[in-house]
């Protein structure tokens, strides 16, 4: 007893329950000092829950690979992998038996052991079992206090289930934040998990947000390459498009892509990617490991940065400063950012040509001023227009718009980013006409792209 308070003793606990039947199952129960202290049957449950998130969250390995996949275990039982909850309930079980604990007198529960109604209460998600029950086609789960949404092929749908209380989300939060050594407080109230498959998990907590929230994003994608996007069930483009793409990764074009959310910006990238050839250096800059090049391309040469805006040290900027002497060929940039806009710029105009990145814009008009914005932030004092034509000729040369329509992910766009008589214009080389449910071609490559694209076209195409 400490300050007059008892603590919970899994081994004190275990021997009164060995000795069930001789006292009433709501009497005293005895903590590891000797003391007696009175606990109902539910806090009995809470407290051994307790000591099983405790022994769950303890490091387990001898090398530090060992502990982070132990952690990756963990992960992906709480979000719902068969294999890693199978492993999970089996470590429960063992530390029951080790305890002597087969079950709590008087504690009912709908599962079919004590081990299970643990596992519920440290791992589970609650009613998203339900949901993830029918893993087919879902993309992201979407919690906002104990309303829950579903999106499937792009679609967003309010959940048939929904929470109890907002309660079991916050202790889902507290799981998933334990595990990984982070956490979820007055002083902190957000968190990220991230798998090494690339599903992602954002939380946040009250006071952040009106309600708590909890998004999972499952990582989905199965296939990399134009080929396959070009074909059903996808057709994400064109055989004609896929044609175009390929010859203007050859011909080395500065690519950008736009779209909202969701919209398949990723999956494109990921696929022109792994057109390229493996030798070809190619350096990622991402603020969260997201495109996993390293994993899904084992035999490519790919240097994958992961920047952090909080840490100056570690930050993109500095992340481009030893980018750009690790001999890259294309530097891919998952997004343009305020603070790193002017060493992308730079990078596109002083010899890495081929680079790819993507920009929050509404159309490929107004790409290249997006980023002029961005650039202007540092006060450098540039001439804007001019930064503008810079952008627009030489680090926006060929412009991607995607859209999600109908639950597929589809090119609406694709054209050469222009400067034309002291405006942005973008030359149309495809168009997704949404009357035909089909592409058009309205206008050919200008002279200048024509004569490239041309070098970087494959004589068997």
């Amino acid at each position: 007893m400490k300050n007059g308070v008892s603590r919970f003793s899994p081994a004190a606990f275990a021997a009164k329950v060995s000795a069930e039947g001789k006292q009433d199952e709501h009497e005293v129960r005895v903590d590891e000092g000797g003391a007696a202290v009175t606990l109902a049957d539910a806090d009995d449950f809470e407290r051994l829950a307790g000591e099983i998130r405790t022994y769950l969250s303890a490091p387990r390995g001898m090398t530090e690979d060992e502990r982070r996949q132990y952690s990756e275990t963990l992960n992906r039982a709480v979000l719902g992998f068969p294999h890693e909850r199978e492993q999970v309930l089996a470590v429960i079980e063992d530390r029951l038996i080790r305890l002597r604990i087969h079950s709590l007198p008087g504690f009912k529960h709908p599962y079919g052991s004590l081990a299970e109604a643990l596992f519920a209460e440290v791992v589970g998600l609650n009613v998203l079992e339900l949901v993830l029950a029918n893993r087919s086609g879902l993309e992201e789960i979407q919690v906002v206090g104990d309303r829950i949404y579903e999106v499937r092929g792009g679609n967003v749908g309010l959940s048939a289930y929904r929470f109890g209380s907002v309660r079991d989300v916050e202790r889902i939060q507290q799981n998933l934040v334990l595990y990984n050594n982070d956490r979820i407080n007055p002083r902190k109230r957000w968190a990220e998990v991230m798998l090494r498959d690339g599903s992602r998990v954002t939380m946040t907590g009250f006071g952040f947000t009106s309600s708590p929230t909890l998004t999972i994003r499952f990582y989905t994608v199965r296939s990399f390459s134009l080929a396959a996007l070009s074909k059903p069930p996808y057709r994400t483009l064109s055989e004609e498009m896929r044609r175009m793409l390929l010859a203007a990764l050859k011909a080395r074009y500065n690519i950008v892509l736009i779209g909202p959310t969701n919209s398949g910006k990723t999956n494109l990238m990921k696929a022109m990617i792994a057109e390229l050839p493996d030798d070809e250096r190619i350096v990622t800059i991402e603020g969260r490991f997201e495109m996993m090049l390293g994993r899904d391309f084992p035999s490519k040469n790919i240097v994958e940065y992961e920047t952090n805006e909080e840490d100056e040290q570690h930050g993109a900027a500095q992340a481009f400063k030893l980018a750009l002497r690790q001999s890259p060929r294309r530097i891919i940039h998952a997004e343009i950012r305020d603070d790193d806009a002017n060493i992308y710029v730079r990078a596109c105009t002083r010899g890495h040509t081929g680079s790819m990145t993507t920009v929050h814009a509404n159309r490929l008009e107004d790409v290249p001023e997006a980023i002029t914005d961005m650039c202007m932030l540092d006060g450098r004092g540039m001439n804007p227009e001019r930064l503008t034509k810079r952008i627009a000729e030489y680090v926006t040369e060929l412009g991607i718009e995607m859209k999600l329509m109908d639950g597929r992910r589809i090119i609406s766009r694709i054209g050469e980013i222009e400067w034309k008589q002291g405006e942005v214009r973008v030359r149309e080389w495809a168009v997704f006409d949404e009357a035909l449910g089909e592409w058009r071609y309205p206008n050919a490559p200008s002279e200048r792209a024509a004569v490239w694209l041309k070098e970087g076209m494959d004589p068997n195409e």
